[in-house]
């Protein structure tokens, strides 16, 4: 009687043990992002108006656009660099 516990306490505890792997395979191959930001040259003037106001001695280094037409902005302000979101008429969404 023994031995048959002892082996039911075995195979349930291998089959456990293979259970356990599948799920953290499969939660890592779940998490997907994709930024679909294109980079352009130049900001409408509402953006650079805003940014000034906002950002007194701002220097904007670097401009990406998505399909929704929100820019995303990589600025400089006095020495310290930071990313900036606006619509195309320069209401800042994130800061």
């Amino acid at each position: 009687m023994k031995k048959l516990i002892l082996s039911t306490a075995i195979l349930l505890g291998s089959l456990s043990i293979h259970a356990e792997n599948v799920s953290l395979t499969n939660s890592v191959n779940s998490v997907n992002y994709q930024d679909d930001y294109k980079e352009v040259d130049a900001v409408p003037a509402a953006i650079k108006k805003s940014l000034d106001e906002a950002y007194p001695g701002v220097k904007l280094d670097k401009a990406y656009v998505n399909s929704k037409k929100e820019y995303k902005i990589e600025i400089t302000v006095r020495g310290e660099k930071s990313i900036v979101y606006t619509d195309a008429t320069g209401n800042i969404l994130k800061k």
